[in-house]
């Protein structure tokens, strides 16, 4: 649970800041709720407000506690269970840049991350194909032919600007661990289980392939479209400037 003065860093955009008493609140409800077999079940609320004025988003958090009456007085214990219920989900805000259907994965991905890690992982594998085909223009039957090409491509110096050649390797471990969700086992009594943690690495990923391809793309596109336009305008100048001078001579003459 954070705390007023503690730093913080917005779930909505990442921005950091300090806590401050007018934009965090936590309160705490006990249920008068007998036969429970852990004791009197509470639940506690953090909500916190983002201070950066492009985003004024509001956080909630909830966790399910109890209170136990002892001979020495109440007893809190908990949180057993808690949710992030604002967010909805780790999701990242992403441009418009990364085409649609990939960035609804990704979306997918972070919201089912809890739930059902395997299905999370299985979504970021596909996420990860789909940039595959997008970015590196490289389309085959399967994933691990695609990141083969992509690999050989990347070390003869062939590979799409921006792929840094051990991007294909951590590709690859993502399809490895995806598959666990994609493929059933040979042996259905062999249960390999993919926890959150983990499906989060592999969501970190994307979001690093999605800075590293997209946006810095993006990001060199406008720049050198900027630049571009800076030397057209100085060139019209100069232009101008010239006939100008020109037709002084002549009027001069």
């Amino acid at each position: 649970m954070v705390r007023v003065g503690d730093n913080w860093k917005c779930p909505y955009y990442g921005h950091a800041q300090v806590i401050a008493g007018e934009r965090f609140r936590e309160d705490d409800e006990e249920f008068n709720l007998q036969g429970w077999k852990h004791g009197q079940p509470v639940l506690v609320y953090t909500l916190v407000v983002c201070a950066n004025n492009a985003c004024r988003e509001l956080s909630l958090d909830v966790a399910l506690g109890t209170f136990k009456r002892t001979t020495s007085g109440t007893e809190y214990s908990g949180p057993g269970k808690s949710w992030t219920l604002l967010p909805p989900s780790s999701a990242k805000p992403q441009p418009n840049c990364i085409p649609q259907p990939i960035r609804d994965d990704y979306y997918e991905a972070c919201a089912i991350r809890d739930l059902s890690p395997k299905a999370s992982a299985t979504l970021t594998r596909r996420c990860l194909q789909g940039m595959i085909r997008d970015f590196c223009g490289i389309s085959k039957h399967r994933l691990v032919d695609e990141i083969r090409e992509l690999r050989e491509r990347v070390h003869n110096g062939r590979g799409p600007l921006g792929v840094q050649p051990d991007t294909a390797d951590a590709i690859d471990h993502v399809r490895e661990v995806g598959n666990i969700g994609a493929h059933m086992e040979a042996d259905i009594d062999v249960i390999v289980d993919v926890d959150p943690n983990e499906a989060q690495v592999l969501i970190g990923l994307v979001e690093l392939l999605f800075l590293e391809w997209y946006v810095a793309r993006e990001a060199r596109a406008d720049g050198l479209a900027n630049l571009k336009s800076i030397a057209e305008g100085k060139k019209s100048q100069q232009q101008v400037r010239s006939k100008t001078t020109t037709n002084s001579l002549k009027r001069n003459d």
